[in-house]
This record gives structure tokens, C-alpha cells and sequence, in this order.
């Protein structure tokens, strides 16, 4: 069952009822990104398997370390990570390492490690519960020292198609 968000104060009762019944239904496992989820499903479980999700954005050693204190048994990397950075982790772990998951592809989005906070900040609704505006598919203008910078047909800055590309007029 996945977890692969946030939960607030005011969801933790709803959120503890459905891990109750997900436990007892026997579920094999959460993929979490919420640390008090983490601690809550220890709470109610001394076993029940916990997978860091992506979204908990583990870069490191110290992470891994971090996400096994939670009582995660898999950690799934942040997909920003290297296969240079993915061998430096597990070298560095050694003997304590978990298994490991990389996210290879999804939707092609801009966020770090998928947690986009633009959709909810433009139109009230969470990229990170399933609602996801896809803002960054949206035309936008570009406004450089104060001045619009003529884009032609590349109106569409945020979407990554073109996101690595540069107009010429920035730095």
C-alpha cells in the first residue's frame, strides 16, 4: 500500500485506521514518505514492513541510516541519484545496507523527487495526493530585469521537454 504523501495532524486518526485495517488485512508492505507515518505504523506493528519512498528523498548514507532508525526494512532512492552516487551509498553503508530501489521513470516532472508544491500553490490542488494540476505544462511569460523577454513558441518553461534548454537572454 502506498503512503506517498504527507499527512497532517487532523488526517493522523483517518490515517491510523486505515493502516490498522491494511495490517490486519495483511498487506506486505507501506511505501512511506511521512516520518510520523513511519513511526506510527512501528507503533502499531512491531514487523509490519515499511519501504522509504521516493518522495522520503534519501540522497546518502546518513539517509539510508535515517530511514532504517524508522524502521524502514527497503529504502527507495531519491530519483535524482546517480549510478555514481548509488554505488558511493552502498559502499559507505556496507554490512548495514537495506535493499535498494531506484525510481526509474514516471511522469516526466520537474519537482525534486516528485514533491511539487506548484500545483497547490497555483490551483489548491496536490500533486503529492493524486491531483496534480500539471502547472508546469502550462505557457508562462518570462519577465527578465523587468522586462518580458519574447519567447516565440517556447512559451512553455517549466515543462520538461524543454526545461534544460536556455534562452539567451539568461544568465
Amino acid at each position: 500500500m502506498t503512503l506517498n504523501t504527507l499527512v497532517f495532524p487532523a488526517e493522523l486518526p483517518e490515517a491510523e485506521h486505515y493502516l490498522r485495517t491494511m495490517i490486519a488485512a495483511g498487506m506486505n508492505a507501506a511505501i512511506a514518505q511521512d516520518i510520523g507515518i513511519c513511526r506510527l505504523i512501528r507503533h502499531l506493528s512491531p514487523d509490519f514492513p515499511i519501504h522509504a519512498s521516493t518522495q522520503m528523498t534519501v540522497t546518502s548514507a546518513a539517509g539510508m541510516e535515517f530511514a532504517k532508525g524508522l524502521g524502514c526494512q527497503l529504502v527507495v532512492l531519491a530519483r535524482e541519484c546517480s549510478l555514481q552516487e548509488i554505488r558511493k551509498i552502498q559502499q559507505q553503508i556496507g554490512d548495514r545496507a537495506l535493499p535498494l530501489e531506484v525510481f526509474v521513470h514516471g511522469a516526466l516532472c520537474v519537482a525534486y523527487s516528485g514533491q511539487c508544491l506548484t500545483s497547490e500553490a497555483l490551483g489548491g490542488r496536490s500533486a503529492n495526493r493524486g491531483e496534480c494540476a500539471q502547472a508546469c505544462r502550462m505557457p508562462y511569460e518570462l519577465v527578465a530585469d523587468g522586462e518580458t523577454v519574447e519567447l516565440g513558441d517556447r512559451r512553455y518553461l517549466l515543462s520538461p521537454r524543454i526545461c534544460g534548454q536556455r534562452h539567451p537572454r539568461l544568465p
